[in-house]
This record gives C-alpha cells, structure tokens and sequence, in this order.
C-alpha cells in the first residue's frame, strides 16, 4: 500500500488519540527512514528518543531474531536469563542497585511512584504520599502519571484525578522547600525536561534538591525515560549533575525501538517491596530483555554516549549560528542531543516545510522546535539537517537580520 491507502484504512479503524502526518513510515535504516511512496527522511524524531541507535541496529536485529527461535515469553513467575542479564549491566553501569522491568515509561513511573509510598509509609508514617513534581514535567498518560504530569493540558477531561501531587515551578529551590510537608514522601523531576519544551535543570538546584531530600528524609526520583541511556552526553543524566537519586526511572531507548521499560532503585528503597507488591505480565521478557542486553552494550562499546556529547556540542553551536541570522530564535536550550529551540512563530509549519525537504523533527506547544537525533549521527547528518532546517526558517519566517 502507498501512503494514502494506509491513511485512509488507518483513519477508518484506528482510534484517533494521535495527531498523525499523511504519511506512514515503512523501512528504516540508520539515521535515514522512508515512507510508502519511497520518500527518503533524515530521522531527528527517533520514535521519540526511542532510537536511539537508529533503526535496525544489526545487534539488536539479531538478537531478537535468536531469541524469538528460543522463547517469546515466560511468566515472571521463574527467573529469566536475558533479564537477570539487562538488570546486571544496569546495576553495574549505574549508582542504585535494583531493577523493576516493566513495559513502558508511564509504568516505570507507575512503579516509581507505588514504591515511594510504600517506602515512605514504613519509615516517615501512614500519612506520607504526597510526591512532589515540576510545573511543565511530562510523566506519562495512565492515570496517575498524568497526574503527577505538571501540565494541566494533559489533566483535562479526566477528572477526578488521583489525590496526592503538588507541583512547583522547575529550577526553584524557595518553591520545592516551601512545598514540602509532613505528607511528603518524594520529589519527583526529569533532569532535562523533554516534552515540557525542552529544559534543563541548573546543576545547583539538583544538587541542593538531594540536600533537601536527605534533610527531610524523602526520596529523590529522577525520571530518565526520555534524557536517560547517552542521550545528553552521559550514561545517565544524573551523571553529569553528580546527584544520585533513590529511584531512577528509564524506558525509550533502552532495549533499541522494543517496548521496555525499567525502575531502578537504591537497597534501601527497593527492600520496601515485597512479592505480590508490584507485578508485570509482560514486563522484562526474554524478547524485550535480550533486546534490551543488545542495545545497552551497543551503547556502552560503540562510543555512542561520546559522541552524543561531541555532536550535541556542534549541533548547539549550530543553531546558535541560525540564531544569529533568524531575529525569531528566542532560545536555544538542552543537552546532548536532546535540544530545543524557541522561536517567535509557528513551529508546526517549520516541521512540514522540513518535512517536505526530507528532515523529521518536530515541535512542541506550538512554538518550540525539538530535535532527536540517534546517537549514531554524524557530523555530515546534522550539516544536512541544519541546511534544510535553514530553507524552512526562510519559508516560514522569511529572513531577518540581527
């Protein structure tokens, strides 16, 4: 089928929670993807920063592929080897020391936020459930991480929410201090805030936050699904903030484009579950975890996480070079290869004219460009991307001198 016979049966049986492009993506390879009528794309979504090592990895591809002749699926219910294996690499790759597999990152954060509670009601009192987030974070769409998502867009129509979350503005210390009560039992934040518009946290404020954490007795909860596993330039985000948290939540890119998702936790925390506490059918399968073994020594032997800092760093300066052409650039911001750009004009339209000339990126709140390529780009790829990125500015914007 060609791109419109896909869109037109898609829109007769598939429910319409996506704002979809005409166009359904079929092959991918690399950093390059191609639709169903042929059309070539230099790929900066990454399904999101879900791939992270573009697409079909030849580890990944492989490893499915033996472990799909071996065995799909089994019950939790005994021990799987390719899961005790990704949870090994992660502990000992990382600074907390167990693991929780699950299937995405809302469910990550589902089981962030259960084993804060249940932790805090051993050890600060029945009363203590309150987690607090940031104004602008984005956690997930099930119920309660909707909830604990600081924007209300997301809330609407959904209520009664669940009790339990308050929220304060991001990189404010006075807010988060003067928000915490005897009902608290966690902070919860993303150290670079990806579907809030692209935002990262100061590196004293993190740092203050553990110091505040440690102070009133409450866990510390970084959720990592988006800006974890080398997409700002380190292993973990937290790295670079030199702040470990009690509760590290992951998922996107860890097992290179299969659904996974994974809490990881200091002894002290992990130790407040106990079996029957918290479960996954699905949840570290042997398919998902031999994936998920594939692509994290990928990404730990390939040199990827350098060269999402190396990159990150040209790709920055890069649009900083735009900045100085285009009057509209307000801000360039982010980390790694995870960035933004704020501009005074219409971000949607800037997508479809680079959308048009062979570039996915896309845009957030209608005025933010953001921009995820794999970690595997090249220099050549974000040239490319930067040239096209221009004549769409020009297309939408026109051009403006500084």
């Amino acid at each position: 089928m060609d791109n419109a016979a896909i869109v037109s049966r898609g829109e007769k049986y598939v429910m319409r929670t996506y704002g979809r492009y005409p166009m359904a993506l079929v092959r991918g390879e690399g950093a390059r993807v191609w639709d169903a009528d042929g059309n070539e794309y230099l790929d900066f979504v990454s399904g999101l920063a879900v791939n992270s090592l573009g697409h079909c990895h030849p580890r990944v591809v492989e490893a499915i592929r033996e472990q799909a002749g071996r065995l799909i699926h089994c019950s939790n219910l005994y021990w799987i080897e390719p899961q005790v294996e990704l949870a090994r690499l992660l502990v000992e790759n990382s600074a907390l020391d167990k693991v929780f597999f699950c299937n995405s990152g809302a469910e990550a954060n589902e089981a962030a936020i259960k084993l804060a509670r249940k932790y805090a009601k051993e050890h600060r009192g029945p009363e203590s459930y309150e987690i607090i987030t940031m104004r602008r974070s984005f956690h997930g769409r099930t119920l309660a991480t909707l909830t604990a998502t600081g924007q209300e867009k997301f809330h609407h129509g959904f209520a009664p929410l669940p009790p339990g979350f308050r929220y304060v503005p991001f990189n404010d210390l006075s807010s988060l201090r003067a928000a915490v009560g005897p009902r608290t039992c966690a902070v919860m934040l993303e150290p670079v805030q990806g579907e809030g518009g692209v935002y990262a946290a100061n590196k004293d404020y993190l740092q203050a936050v553990r110091a505040l954490c440690d102070d009133e007795g409450l866990l510390l909860i970084f959720d990592e699904v988006q800006c974890g596993l080398g997409r700002t330039g380190y292993l973990f985000a937290y790295q670079y903030y030199e702040v470990e948290p009690d509760i590290l939540t992951l998922a996107k890119a860890l097992a290179g484009g299969v659904p996974i998702g994974a809490m990881l936790a200091k002894e002290r925390a992990a130790s407040a579950f106990a079996p029957g506490d918290h479960a996954s059918t699905f949840g570290g399968n042997p398919l998902a975890t031999a994936a998920g073994v594939a692509a994290f020594k990928a990404l730990l032997q390939e040199g990827l996480v350098e060269n999402a800092r190396v990159l990150g760093q040209y790709f920055y300066q890069q649009l900083e070079g735009l900045a100085r052409e285009f009057p509209q650039f307000i801000e360039v911001r982010g980390r790694g290869l995870l960035l933004g750009v704020e501009i005074d004009g219409p971000a949607g339209e800037v997508v479809a004219a680079c959308q048009e000339r062979g570039l996915l990126i896309n845009s957030l709140h209608g005025h933010v460009l953001r921009f995820l390529p794999p970690l595997i780009v090249t220099r050549e790829d974000i040239d490319r991307a930067v040239t096209i990125l221009k004549e769409a500015l020009h297309e939408v914007l026109g051009q403006g001198q500084k």
